[in-house]
């Protein structure tokens, strides 16, 4: 049955209307186009091409009374006029009515009833609608009959440009959120994770407001139903190390943290592939097959065998597939209140502890700094490690000024009695280029002792520069590995390095210290004046 879209300004009455189209269907309709190709394993091959990956330089927040004075302005929300977006709006709708086939999608953000938003999305492209299909929670036949007029609509007119002409437009890309009218216009670009992560804002913007920690992660459930989230940059981990066989998967993204538990916000995983390997990651390996999208992927064009090592067309090649594809998936995706927090980071400087146990004010100020590195070689003119800082693991979709989800994120873990660990799964003995990337099997066993319970059994030590609690020992980690000091030949070039990156949490902390705690502001590292004291 057609929606009626004429809410939404979809007046063209002889367009056709694709709702929550079956799979096959949007199979038939992909291979009879241009550009679209099966691969060997059955997944669609889309193309999103110019752009490959986000526009977030791109992105506007619509300044209004009702929701003003609770942005976070500045580089991740700049402000567009309630008029500027009006016209964009307008420009989006005009050309879905020019249409002559429209792909809806009405489907559910949030596997928590009591927090759930309805979501339409409606775009032109069979590529996308088979996206968000997979991204969004599906309604069962009974609750899409009954769906109703959505909370959030999605216009993606991603194949016509902005409009530079306008003052908060600076290219012929705009992702526009309007919060008052609950809208989210998409011009001047077809990358389907513009779609995602725009739902994954409106939530960080709602949620909080209803006392729900909306958070940036993956999250997985043990046998006796013990949860754990990971959090995580790229390039940290967060992907493998929570694919756990032994565990189940309750979302590899975003999740919500609420008075009942965790759950999920989606109803499917949007892995990277490139160098994917059956062997290194079967579970989404396996994950790749009918009914799961394989975007910007090089393909052998006689056998449709995909080249995961190709990254000619760019290194951000993706998939996109319903969780179920996960044989251990936990459906519905929900948990309970965590026992352990996770923070996966890389540090390539290999000054940071492979394991660290950290107070509420540590665990507030790393989650808001959001620290790993990037390594000389990865992108052109590196060529030393360089910090990066992403608050919150996720600074691009934050509505809220930072410390806010950091709070709520504090009176969690102390009401619940979570532990919060640091994990860092980069260098050690020397930064990248001297010493060596940390073993994974270490990584490994130090993730499976923590989830044991087996590593809080441990006696620690504080470490000199950060202030962190290490233990002295761990099941399967010689015990030299968890003092980095230990694995330096010039003890020295460590204390150095040492206090080189603690001066860069301190710089980067100074934009959130203004609106930070005194429990926050305990938690950074130690500054440089303190007397260091090596270890033997």
């Amino acid at each position: 049955m057609s929606p009626d879209l004429t809410i939404q300004g979809i007046k063209n009455f002889r367009m056709r209307i694709f709702r929550n189209t079956p799979v096959a269907q949007l199979y038939h309709r992909a291979t009879v186009k241009r550009g679209y190709h099966v691969a060997s394993s059955g997944a669609l091959i889309a193309y999103s091409t110019p752009k490959t990956g986000r526009s977030p330089k791109d992105k506007r927040v619509i300044e209004e009374e009702s929701t003003k004075g609770d942005i976070w302005w500045g580089k991740v929300n700049m402000p567009m006029s309630e008029r500027s977006f009006e016209i964009l709006r307008e420009v989006a709708i005009n050309f879905l009515n020019s249409r002559e086939n429209l792909y809806v999608v009405d489907a559910f953000a949030g596997w928590d009833p009591k927090y759930r938003i309805k979501v339409r999305v409606i775009c032109t492209r069979v590529y996308h609608a088979l996206f968000m299909q997979n991204m969004l929670i599906r309604p069962t036949p009974e609750e899409l009959a009954r769906f109703g007029e959505p909370d959030w609509v999605i216009y993606n007119s991603g194949k016509i440009d902005s409009l530079t002409c306008l003052p908060e437009v600076e290219t012929k890309t705009t992702v526009a959120l309007n919060f008052r009218t609950r809208e989210f216009v998409i011009l001047g670009t077809d990358y389907a994770g513009e779609m995602k992560k725009g739902v994954f804002t409106i939530l960080n913007y709602i949620l909080p407001k209803q006392g729900v920690l909306s958070m940036h992660c993956s999250a997985n459930e043990g046998s006796d139903g013990d949860t754990a989230l990971f959090f995580g940059l790229s390039g940290t981990g967060k992907t493998t190390l929570s694919a756990d066989p032994k565990r189940r998967l309750i979302g590899d993204d975003e999740h919500g943290w609420s008075e009942d538990g965790i759950f999920n916000f989606e109803g499917g995983c949007y892995a990277k592939t490139i160098n994917l390997t059956r062997e290194g990651e079967p579970e989404i390996w396996d994950a790749i097959r009918y009914g799961s999208i394989l975007e910007n992927v090089v393909y052998d064009p006689e056998t449709f065998d995909v080249d995961y090592t190709d990254a000619s067309i760019t290194e951000n090649t993706r998939c996109s597939y319903p969780i179920e594809f996960i044989d251990n998936a936990k459906i519905p995706c929900v948990g309970n209140h965590p026992r352990n927090i996770i923070f996966l980071t890389c540090d390539a400087f290999g000054v940071l502890p492979p394991v660290s146990r950290l107070t509420p004010g540590q665990a507030m100020y790393h989650f808001i700094s959001g620290y790993t590195a990037k390594v000389a070689g990865t992108e052109v003119g590196i060529t030393e490690p360089e910090a990066t800082f992403s608050a919150c693991f996720g600074a691009a979709f934050l509505v809220w000024h930072p410390t806010k989800y950091a709070e709520m994120l504090a009176e969690k873990i102390k009401k619940h009695g979570v532990t919060v660990w640091l994990v860092n799964t980069g260098w050690t003995g020397g930064s990248h280029g001297y010493g060596t990337r940390i073993k994974l099997r270490y990584t490994r066993s130090i993730i499976d002792a923590i989830l044991s319970g087996e590593l809080a059994k441990q006696e620690f030590e504080t470490e000199t520069h950060f202030g962190f609690s290490i233990p002295r020992e761990c099941p399967g980690v010689p015990s030299d590995v968890l003092t980095p000091i230990k694995t330096w030949a010039q003890k020295n070039k460590y204390i150095e390095i040492a206090r080189k990156l603690a001066a860069m949490f301190h710089d980067n902390f100074e934009k959130y210290r203004d609106q930070a705690s005194e429990e926050i502001l305990a938690g950074a590292p130690r500054r440089a004046a303190r007397e260091d004291r090596l270890t033997d």
